[in-house]
């Protein structure tokens, strides 16, 4: 039996839910399924309610201003004279929320967006790439880089200097990449539409990497309501087995002493603390202490099931308390 397998074996308890009368009440009222809510009310417990209302309405705009194209400042003043009103994020270097906007153009629909002066991203998606931080002579790996959010701000932040080697294995997300770091003046990006797990039979290694984890979206619920009844715990479970392959992978090209970064947009311990613990407690890396940022610890004890205390190192972000997206960010290094 392969070393994952042993450890999904070991935290087995971590999936067993048995949904509680006021799980059920609470799922019919807010159109969850039933094992979900169970789970918020243990992450949550007599907060869960808010977090379930707050999912019925939709997160404010945001965007990140491109400084490779822009100044700042230049863009705001550009953005007001269309009737745009931004504010600009005190934790976030080039982010901001869109305060007001006029019926047209759309966000997505203005000269300014079409020229690649700033990218629609969600506040706590901005958080990972900066946590990551990489200089301009590093060599950074984006192990799930579609559709290029976070591959366009990894270059931002690397001033177009260093390497970056985006990879993709969908044939149909690698068009909306290729789209955004064309737009975007991205010049440091190479680009592998690949399984990632296909390096490992190369000899390239990694300074920096960022996993943006495939997982259930289950962070995004203000925004898409499909999402409150669109993964069965099973599936769940086969996203946290994927979520394994794809952290070892990254353990594994990634040099001595080199940083990883691990995010989803998802608040599923099963896709977030249980991964890190697994980066922890069987691949020997340290998780470092994420601070600036308004938001939560991570969970240390979930379901019955106790993970490493340096977890707690790691950070959510919730809609009912951050106003973002949900989202998980942790930062790993190698030792």
């Amino acid at each position: 039996m392969s070393t994952i397998e042993n450890y999904i074996k070991k935290y087995d308890k971590v999936f067993e839910v048995s949904p509680s009368l006021k799980a059920i009440e609470l799922s019919r009222k807010y159109g969850f399924l039933d094992y979900m809510v169970e789970r918020y009310l243990h992450i949550f417990r007599h907060e869960a309610e808010d977090f379930l209302y707050s999912c019925n309405f939709p997160l404010k705009k945001s965007i990140r201003c491109n400084t490779l194209k822009i100044d700042c400042n230049e863009l705001e003043s550009r953005m007001e004279q269309k009737g745009f009103k931004l504010e600009k994020v005190s934790w976030l270097k080039h982010g901001y929320i869109v305060k007001k906007a006029p019926p047209k153009p759309s966000l997505g629909a203005t000269l300014e967006y079409l020229q690649g002066y700033y990218y629609i991203q969600g506040l706590a998606s901005m958080v990972p790439a900066y946590v990551l931080n990489p200089s301009s002579s590093d060599t950074v790996l984006d192990m799930a880089a579609a559709p290029g959010g976070k591959t366009t701000q990894l270059s931002q932040i690397m001033n177009n200097e260093g390497l970056i080697v985006a990879v993709e294995k969908s044939r149909l997300r690698v068009t909306s990449l290729l789209s955004n770091i064309s737009r975007l003046g991205v010049r440091n990006v190479l680009l592998l539409r690949s399984d990632v797990r296909t390096l490992e039979k190369t000899t390239l290694s990694f300074d920096k990497i960022l996993l943006d984890a495939p997982c259930s979206g289950e962070g995004l619920i203000p925004e898409d309501q499909s999402r409150k009844t669109k993964t069965s715990l099973d599936e769940l479970k086969r996203f946290s087995f994927t979520q394994l392959q794809l952290i070892y992978t990254a353990y594994k090209l990634l040099k001595k002493g080199g940083e990883l970064v691990y995010s989803t947009c998802s608040i599923a311990p099963e896709e977030d603390e249980m991964i890190v613990n697994f980066a922890i407690e069987e691949l020997g890396m340290k998780a470092i202490k994420i601070s600036g940022y308004p938001a939560e610890n991570g969970i240390v004890e979930y379901n019955g099931v106790s993970f490493n205390e340096e977890v707690s190192n790691c950070i959510r972000f919730y809609p009912h308390k951050n106003g973002t997206e949900g989202f998980f960010i942790c930062h790993l290094k190698k030792c």
